[in-house]
């Protein structure tokens, strides 16, 4: 399916789409040194969160997709050079809100991130 929001992302920054299917979508994103916060490689969860919301956006794949609300969970740390994947499918279509649920998984298949992201397709772009 092709990709029709956030086509501008950064797959450095925010991951790279690897599957994007109706309403479900995985992301890939190779963690890097400039993610970290500290000495001993931890990655900022901003990195991971971005990675998750990306994934549920491409879920909706509407070009006018925005994120209104998220209710996540920090499950395990990421380290750099970790390779992370995100998988987000729609769990309620409510019309123009959609619910989405995304999971972020390390190289072990542990899961390291959980969450709800509730998603709003606009009738037109948030910045027109």
């Amino acid at each position: 399916m092709e990709q029709r929001t956030h086509r501008l992302t950064s797959e450095r920054l925010v991951g790279k789409p690897v599957k994007i299917e109706k309403d479900y979508a995985e992301v890939l994103l190779e963690t890097t040194k400039e993610m970290a916060v500290d000495e001993y490689g931890l990655v900022h969860g901003g990195f991971t969160f971005g990675l998750a919301d990306y994934a549920a956006m491409l879920a909706v794949n509407e070009p006018t997709v925005v994120l209104g609300k998220a209710e996540v969970k920090f499950l395990k740390p990421v380290k750099t050079g970790e390779r992370l994947l995100a998988r987000a499918r729609i769990e309620e279509d409510l019309g123009r809100k959609k619910i989405v649920k995304a999971e972020v998984f390390n190289e072990r298949d542990e899961t390291v991130f959980e969450g709800i992201f509730h998603c709003y397709v606009l009738e037109k772009h948030v910045l027109e």
